[in-house]
């Protein structure tokens, strides 16, 4: 069994089980068969179960969220969110079941030429700690709406809300099998689902260090997958900014890098301000800083909680210590305010430059530096200066600027005089060392699916 700590507390809040890869066997032979009844069910049938599982959750919300804020360290009211998020996820895909079909083509052949999106078989989906429930409903959604039965591992640190949802999925009426979470160690345990020939289909979250460990392993069977990686994202903010928009820009991109506690692969962790107002902003930005309310989780008025752990906290110091080693300035933050638990006062740090270790690697702690630039190529540049991109924000009034910056910049995702990412309507993922694949939208159902091509003779 293994223990399941609070880290506002460091206590002891429950135990799992620790399966060990042997159990693998039994856990994918029951997902086989439930694979094997779920994908001959119709769309109907699957819009209902998940437009349930989606009911539930809405119902369960204050369980779920005390469950996620206790063993990830969230405030309760972001878990709160966090839990309507993953409801919407569900219905989302509920909607969306029917809306993924083949097609006819025209051909030169005497006959008709088909297509038929099939089930892709039955998949993995290995979450990461830092947004346990909602990535993990980002990748069970769309493989349950294509008629795929899913394993999923979470995070070792997190998994009770996995847990709970499994439990809910098979009140709302989904085949037992369907959907097991299995608990345990992330090396032993996620290599044995990953090359286990029988899986189709793995989508993991998490660092792009393990990602390339389950890409080479899923290349032996050629198994599919899909890789949300490692970020560290531009925030770009131009000069033509009026006092108003400059302090929105502010409120907006303080979020964008201390949400989370800052352990979020979209966190705009690389501010880069042009030179004439960079001192403005970043005074508005230490001055905001310093008025964010650290404490206690269950407190509703708690806007920022702890890292996952002490050894996550440890990191984050270290980059702040690096970075000053390194010659950027620590303008406010990176000490350990007076709680239990692992907290750490968000750091904001300037005179920052791309090539410094803080600005190259990602943190997964709240820290953020900022470097001044002069042109908007440079500007673009400094943004590409990375082996990541995953998203990012523009901040100016010019449309031509903010359309051109936009697709010079090298990311999956961006937006535009606002911090906001996620869209379960869109696609979620990244380009270089971020990723493959996409997670949301309805592309999403094509990635747990394959295509087959049929073509009946005239005669």
């Amino acid at each position: 069994m293994r223990d399941v700590l609070d880290p506002s507390t460091g206590a002891v809040v429950d135990r799992v089980p620790e399966l060990a890869p042997a159990d693998v066997d039994a856990v994918l032979a029951r997902t086989l068969g439930a694979h094997a009844e779920w994908s001959r069910s119709g769309v109907r049938a699957r819009r209902d179960v998940l437009r349930e599982i989606a009911h539930l959750i809405r119902i369960n919300t204050d369980y779920l969220a005390r469950l996620e804020s206790t063993q990830a360290g969230k405030p309760i009211g972001a878990a709160r969110g966090e839990v309507g998020a993953a409801a919407e996820v569900f219905e989302f895909y509920a909607g969306a079941v029917d809306k993924i079909h083949g097609s006819t083509i025209p051909g030169n052949a005497d006959g008709t030429l088909l297509t038929f999106r099939e089930p892709i078989g039955p998949s993995v989906a290995i979450v990461p700690w830092n947004f346990p429930l909602l990535i993990l409903c980002w990748k069970v959604a769309p493989a349950l709406a294509m008629g795929n039965a899913v394993v999923a591992k979470p995070a070792s640190q997190t998994p009770l809300t996995a847990v709970a949802l499994a439990e809910l999925a098979e009140g709302a009426g989904l085949p037992p099998g369907t959907f097991q979470v299995v608990t345990g160690p992330g090396g032993s345990l996620g290599e044995a689902l990953v090359t286990d020939p029988r899986v189709r289909k793995v989508s993991f979250t998490g660092s792009t260090e393990v990602g390339r460990r389950i890409m080479a392993l899923a290349a032996e069977d050629i198994t599919r997958v899909g890789l949300e990686l490692g970020g560290k994202s531009a925030n770009l903010v131009f000069d033509d900014l009026s006092d108003d928009q400059l302090d929105a820009c502010v409120a907006s991109s303080l979020w964008s890098v201390f949400d989370n506690t800052g352990q979020d692969c979209c966190a705009r962790s690389r501010m880069f301000v042009h030179e004439s107002v960079v001192e403005d902003f970043t005074e508005r930005l230490v001055a905001a800083t310093e008025a964010i309310r650290i404490g206690p989780t269950a407190d509703d008025e708690t806007e920022l909680g702890p890292l996952i752990s002490e050894e996550q906290r440890a990191i984050a110091e270290g980059y702040v210590a690096s970075a000053q080693a390194d010659g950027a300035r620590l303008r406010t933050g990176g000490s350990r305010p007076d709680l239990p638990g692992s907290y750490l006062a968000p750091a904001v740090l300037d005179r920052a430059d791309v090539g410094m270790r803080f600005m190259r690697e990602e943190i997964f702690g709240p820290v953020v530096g900022i470097q001044p630039f002069r042109t908007e190529a440079e500007a673009v540049a400094l943004a590409n200066a990375s082996i990541h991109g995953l998203s990012g924000s523009i901040w100016c009034r010019d449309v031509g600027r903010a359309l051109r910056v936009a697709r010079g910049v090298e990311t999956g995702m961006l937006s535009v005089n606002t911090s906001s990412s996620v869209h379960i309507e869109a696609p979620f993922g990244g380009v270089k060392q971020s990723g493959i694949g996409r997670d949301q939208g309805l592309v999403a159902l094509e990635h747990f699916s394959e295509l087959k091509t049929v073509f009946i003779a005239a005669d």
